[in-house]
């Protein structure tokens, strides 16, 4: 190829200017930037998953508990799992006319709920269970 200016031939395109590679960076640091925070979401939304996955268990597991009770009574308990989930349950009767007949007999219906909570970034996270069961009437203390 000869150069425009004279009879000497023109060197070839060896490779990028300045800018080309200023432009690559740029495009490159905005992509990897996308990946990492798409990414640091996903760890995030993973955490927040297994916690409430880890609320449900432990909700389920004193739910059980007290569903296995032959007799009840209204009553508020609380503690804690390990530290970091806590829990509140609680038991009251559930009264209509309709139940009249089963308070003769010392039988009743409850509504018995268990909350778990754990805190998230300094917010209190919560979840519920709750459901009735009819059972026996714990005996009253004369």
């Amino acid at each position: 190829m000869v150069s425009p200016r004279g009879g000497r031939p023109a060197a070839p395109h060896r490779g990028f200017t300045l800018i080309e590679i200023l432009v690559a960076m740029m495009v490159l640091s905005i992509c990897i930037t996308v990946i990492l925070q798409l990414f640091s979401g996903g760890l995030r939304s993973s955490r927040l998953s297994d916690d409430y996955t880890r609320a449900v268990f432990l909700a389920a597991e004193k739910m059980e508990e007290l569903l296995l009770r032959d007799r009840l009574g209204e009553k508020s308990m609380e503690g804690d799992f390990d530290g970091r989930y806590r829990w509140a349950a609680r038991i009251k009767p559930v009264t209509d006319d309709a139940a009249e007949a089963a308070i003769r007999e010392r039988r009743g219906l409850f509504d018995i709920s268990v909350n778990v909570l754990w805190k998230e970034e300094e917010r209190e996270k919560r979840f519920r269970l709750q459901t009735l069961k009819y059972a026996w009437k714990l005996q009253e203390e004369s």
